[in-house]
């Protein structure tokens, strides 16, 4: 089924000629449903079980809604004429080890990485994803040993394997990870091998190169990580292959280890394989584990489920270590099954005594109690202690031959049982023929129904695969929707604008911690419907194509970030997922007795689901949970039941404050509604107006100048100066006010109204619309410009999206590109209350904080003042500062009058005066953007004539009085009387924020491009940009940056989300010949050398050692894996080159109309006779060049090149639709 839409002769992008598809102003949305087994990676058809009939994730078709027409579709294809051709690389693929030398992926799509234990470290995890009915864990492994670093449930404080950051895990995996231990005897010669043991590893030095040692790959799967050994001399084989059960009620990692009789006679062999060290169960033990290892084993005991036979060793502590009253029982603990291929009713025993294995050797480094006995019977059949000690966990196999060509396959399971009792049940479950190779097969499907929405074919198949990487990689940040509340076929046809049934939820997400990143303490819940808390800059930009991607989802991520904007105008640190609840009992008890039957015999799960679901708030998981552990019947399958609750449900919305407020959270908004109106151009006045959203409250408020404006010594202590400390404070008062909803029964806040913003008259929560909200934004932010009307105050106690600038704040500072995101809100916001000519409703306290910047704007004009420009003096001019001095007043008085509650009167101003307003407080944005142009910047080879924006300015109180008042520490604070500028180097973010105020001029942002690659911003030898320019010489009072060397981290080095936020501005601009010539010179992936960049080429890295680094052998190697921005930035270059900027808009009648405006190069072409590089092919009229895609997750599009050019912004002359019965 396809809709194609045909490309004669078509040369250049010409608006006028194009025609567009007329549609009805009111856009329905789309349905999607169906099966879809297909994908990059290695489509394999699986069984869902009970209550997984209906695949969230997998679409195979869309009914698309144009006007009244439904056409059940799959595809576009159209043809175009273009310009020059790139070649591309495609790799073939590979079915066995011999063949994979030099490779980059195999025939699983999985990328290879060859010696892979003697090349420079990293690390990298498995997603954690088992399904929306499976149980997740977290595994993290690096290319050290057999991989597997540190994995559990939850967080780092539930291990099974230890949590180590990064650098230690690169020591200890090799020892403390997984272990494999054969003791073979061919031909009458026995000896003790260790595959994949460091003492074997290749070196990449050719000299010291021996070609007689084993032969080693990783490959790194999209779900999976295997590990491959050949080695001739011993002739075996051992490849070993991890993932996460799915699908499954309990959670595991599944390990399976096949051994390989490679020589040409037979081997029998004694096996131990598996983890010399495991971590018990007994509450959160990260910290004792490294402060109090020894002590802590003293609670530490080995139990088993069958104690005969000990092959269901499960571990655990004796209670949860404490020393309190309170006595915890410890019943959860780890389990460890395996069973043979050849025998899968029958488990192996398990090695739990480490002393029996490694004998003395306390460094774990030789199996000399192995080496010792005859048979490993002799270690399975003695005795075995495991109190009081840190246990193994060896899966045992004795004296297996193997003929020629022959193998062994043990299939082990390590995961978390609540009680002893159930480990038995679940080695019930995971026994049977063909067990696991299905299980393989469903996580391998799980992911490709997941990516599916992204499927793309060109000729580049990393560049394919990488797509598929990214959207995964940023759903595992910001979250992947699920449309939720589908109780009929009808209801599959709106979205959550249009009907208050559909709801959206958000699965998979997590704080970005790994072993790189160890400084975030992600949480990774092991339950249906798994997700965990997120930042709130992350979530927010990862969600920016939402509704690109899956249309139902509509104005669900907008409404939600603006009920997080305070009545101070800042939000919280961390976003929680949504929570759901039932306040009307009849609702409640009409789910329940539909759900349970209710019967007279199942009259009691009748009643406990009722109360469960009228209890509280609670996620899709957490239902799930209450339901197992009460033992309630539920009679219908989990979609049909989850859809039936969700549909008759309300949501709230979830965060925590954290500490400090960022200055940057708010700058996503307008990049969600750019999506949205790509979407839905049609429903901007409903959304903006229509809808009433509350006003987050957190727990802490942001001091008054006065009291944050601390008088301290200079770091050599020689002087004194004014710094800007303690910026935020806890507030006691607003706790009281939040106990007033202390929920006796819970023990918790009640999140329905602690969280949100009272009237003072407690006559409920104050709501506004969203345009509102946005005019309190634009508000705040115009009234916290600093001191030169340049750039945004840091005065929140945090940064913007460079954090590591965390020191700015104390020096005063400001920053740029909050100014541009505050220009193009401000005109945005100025649009719709011009277009739409509705009033706005505000509260009233806001309405002073206007009038007073009104009136003091007022005051500066008609002081006379005029910028000097050309001569610009570092003192601020004292109209400028009494300016700055009067509004932030204003600020402060207004924060305090609304820091516990509003009065709960409101003002309604009329659309005249917004505009009017608006309107001056732009322009004034604009003499400050002039401004910081001439300040500019300066630093170590910076003369200050770069003409790029600069991006930060410190601000010198160079005269204050003493206002009598003290900071925590005693020191005295002050009012400050008078301000002198600082500058600082060049950064990225300055020239990429500033691009989006000038996006509709291409010239000019081509001046900028031209202007950035002649600074120090430009690594030449990477051809890659640098987060910023040398910082040499500059002040350690500017944070953290300043701490790291030049090239590591954030000090200079490549920061690929900052790059591609570059990239992004290019493609939008319409620079597509430097877009593209960036992306395949090596600036994107997957389009880096991958020996430099030195891990798989479709996973992001947070950052790259740049030139800059001391150590040339690091340059161009990334760090911190995947769960980065740049994924958002990516999907969005992605979006643009496949479909263009805006898929729906308005004509000038209020049509509504539909293109697609693709960026696409003739090198990314692909032929059915050979690439777009292949002159033969290019030249052949029969020859087709084509790149297909889905659209909107469902609907398969083809483009054809038949002109073989370069479509670069160009739409189609028409479109053909293929209906589901061939009709066009």
């Amino acid at each position: 089924v396809q809709i194609i839409n045909n490309y004669q002769g078509i040369s250049s992008p010409s608006p006028d000629s194009v025609e567009h598809t007329k549609m009805s102003t009111s856009l329905p949305s789309y349905q999607q449903e169906g099966r879809n087994t297909g994908g990059a990676y290695a489509p394999i058809p699986g069984e869902n079980g009970e209550g997984t009939k209906s695949n969230f994730f997998c679409r195979k078709s869309s009914l698309l809604v144009l006007g009244s027409v439904a056409v059940l579709a799959a595809g576009f294809s159209y043809v175009y004429n273009g310009g020059k051709g790139i070649p591309s690389q495609n790799a073939e693929e590979v079915s066995n080890a011999a063949e994979l030398t030099g490779k980059l992926f195999d025939s699983l799509d999985r990328y290879v990485l060859e010696d892979y234990d003697a090349k420079p470290t990293f690390s990298n995890f498995l997603p954690g994803v088992a399904g929306l009915y499976g149980k997740p864990m977290w595994t993290f492994y690096v290319n050290r040993g057999q991989g597997f670093a540190s994995f559990g449930v939850d967080s780092k404080d539930y291990p099974i394997l230890e949590f180590n950051p990064a650098n230690k895990a690169y020591i200890s995996t090799a020892q403390r990870g997984f272990r494999t231990f054969i003791k073979a005897t061919r031909d009458g010669e026995t000896e003790t091998i260790e595959p994949f043991s460091p003492a074997t590893a290749r070196s990449l030095q050719d000299n010291l190169d021996d070609e007689s040692l084993p032969k080693r790959f990783m490959f790194v799967g999209t779900n999976e990580m295997e590990i491959l050994e050949t080695d001739e001399k011993t002739g075996l084989e051992t490849n070993v292959i991890y993932f996460l059960m799915p699908k499954e009620d309990f959670a595991a990692v599944v390990r399976r280890t096949k051994i390989t009789n490679t020589g040409d006679t037979p081997v029998t062999i004694d096996v131990l394989d598996g983890l010399p060290k495991i971590e018990p169960a007994g509450g959160g033990l990260d910290f004792m584990l490294k402060n109090m290892g020894r002590t802590l084993e003293g609670w530490m005991g080995v139990y088993h489920a069958d104690e005969k036979e000990k092959t269901m060793p499960f571990y655990r502590l004796s209670t949860q270590p404490s020393d309190s009253a309170s006595v915890k029982i410890q019943e959860a603990g780890h389990y460890v099954l395996a069973y043979t291929d050849d025998k899968p009713n029958d488990l192996l025993p398990i090695v739990y005594d480490s002393s029996k294995v490694f004998g003395r050797d306390t460094t774990l480094s030789n199996p000399w109690g192995f080496e010792n006995v005859k048979s490993v019977d002799d270690i399975v059949n003695g005795k075995q202690y495991g109190a009081a000690t840190t246990s193994s966990a060896f899966v045992a196999i004795s004296k297996k031959t193997l003929a020629p060509g022959e193998s062994v396959t043990i299939n082990s399971f390590y995961g978390k049982a609540s009680k002893i009792s159930e480990v038995s049940t679940i080695a019930r479950i995971v026994r049977g023929e063909g067990w696991v190779d299905k299980k393989l097969q469903e996580a391998r499907s799980t992911m490709d129904d997941i990516t599916a929405a992204v499927t793309t074919t060109t000729g580049n198949h990393l560049f394919n695969g990488a797509i598929k990487q990214m959207y995964m990689d940023n759903g595992l940040r910001g979250g992947l929707p699920v449309i939720l509340g589908d109780v009929n076929d009808e209801l599959k046809l709106l979205n959550s604008d249009e009907d208050e049934r559909v709801k959206v939820f958000h699965v998979f997400s997590r704080i970005h911690g790994d072993l790189e990143r160890d400084y975030n303490s992600f949480h990774l819940k092991p339950a249906y419907f798994s997700q965990g808390p997120g930042n709130y800059r992350d979530v927010a930009q990862n969600r920016r194509n939402d509704v690109i991607l899956s249309p139902r989802v509509a104005g669900f991520d907008i409404k939600m970030f603006l009920s997080y904007v305070q009545a101070d105008g800042y939000e919280p640190l961390t976003v929680e997922a949504i929570a759901f609840y039932l306040k009307d009992k009849e609702k409640c008890r009409y789910i329940a007795e539909t759900a349970t039957g209710n019967t007279t015999n199942v009259m009691s799960s009748t009643n406990q689901l009722h109360d469960i679901l009228c209890g509280g708030t609670f996620r899709p998981g957490q239902l799930f949970e209450l339901i197992e552990q009460l033992g309630v019947n539920v009679i219908m399958g989990n979609d049909k039941f989850i859809n039936l609750v969700l549909s008759e449900a309300q949501y709230t919305v979830m965060g925590v404050y954290g500490t400090g407020f960022w200055a940057d959270h708010w700058e996503y908004y307008l990049d969600m509604i750019e999506a949205y109106l790509s979407i839905y151009p049609d429903g901007e006045e409903q959304l903006m107006y229509d809808n009433e959203l509350r006003y987050f409250y957190s727990t802490a408020h942001v001091k008054p100048r006065s009291e944050k404006y601390i008088l301290t010594y200079t770091f050599d202590g020689k002087s004194k100066h004014v710094q800007q400390l303690d910026a935020t404070a806890w507030d006691e008062e607003k706790i009281e006010q939040k106990t007033k909803f202390f929920d006796t029964a819970t023990g918790l806040f009640d999140p329905l109204q602690a969280d949100w913003q009272h009237q003072l008259s407690d006559s409920g929560v104050l709501t506004s619309s969203p345009i509102a909200k946005l005019f309190l934004l634009v508000t705040t932010k115009y009234t916290m410009r600093d001191a030169y009307g340049m750039g945004v105050e840091y005065e929140g106690g945090r940064p913007g999206w460079n954090d590591a600038m965390n020191g700015l704040v104390g020096m005063v500072g400001s920053g740029m590109p909050e100014t541009y995101e505050l220009l193009v809100l401000l005109k945005y916001v100025k649009k719709v209350v011009s277009t739409y000519d509705r009033p706005l409703v505000i509260p009233a306290e806001l309405l002073n904080l206007v009038q007073t910047a009104n009136a003091a704007l007022a005051d500066l004009l008609a002081s006379g003042y005029t910028d000097n420009f050309g001569s610009l003096s570092s003192a601020v001019p004292q109209p400028l500062f009494t300016y700055w001095d009067t509004c932030a007043t204003a600020r402060e008085e207004y924060r305090a009058s609304v820091r516990l509650a509003f009065s709960g009167d409101t003002e309604e101003l009329s659309a005249d005066f917004v505009v009017e307003t608006l309107s001056a407080w732009i322009k004034q944005v604009d003499q400050g953007i002039k401004r910081a142009f001439e300040l500019g910047t300066g630093g170590d080879g910076n003369d200050g004539t770069s003409g790029v924006s600069p991006c930060y300015f410190s601000f010198d109180v160079t005269e204050w009085k003493l206002n009598g008042g003290h900071s925590a520490m005693g020191l005295p604070t002050v009012d400050a009387t008078s301000m002198a500028v600082g500058i600082f180097p060049l950064f990225l973010e300055g020239p990429v924020r500033y691009m989006k105020t000038i996006a509709d001029d291409t010239e000019t942002q081509l001046e900028v491009y031209n202007k950035v690659m002649n600074t120090g911003l430009r690594d030449e030898p990477l051809k890659m940009y640098t987060l910023s320019d040398s910082l040499i010489g500059q002040s350690y009072d500017m944070g953290r940056m300043m701490a790291f060397s030049p090239g590591w981290l954030e000090n200079q080095s490549v920061w690929l989300h900052m790059s591609y936020k570059y990239y992004l501005q290019l493609i939008r601009g319409g620079l597509y010949e430097e877009f593209f010539s960036e992306m395949v010179n090596g600036g994107m992936l997957p389009f880096m050398e991958p020996v430099t960049y030195g891990r798989s080429l479709m996973e992001c890295s947070s950052f790259l050692a740049s030139s800059a680094f001391v150590d040339p052998s690091m340059h161009g190697r990334g760090f911190l894996p995947r769960l980065s921005g740049s994924t958002a930035e990516f999907l969005s270059m992605y979006i643009l080159m496949m479909m263009g900027p805006k898929l729906f808009f308005l004509d000038d009648d209020g049509g509504l109309n539909f293109q697609l405006k693709p960026a696409l190069p003739l090198w990314l072409f692909e032929s059915d006779t050979g690439d777009a590089s292949d002159e033969s092919s290019s030249s052949d009229d029969s020859s087709e060049l084509s790149i297909t895609y889905k659209l909107f997750s469902a609907i398969d599009v083809t483009v054809h090149n038949t002109a073989k050019k370069n479509i670069f912004g160009i739409a189609p002359n028409s479109y053909n639709l293929v209906l589901a019965d061939g009709t066009e």
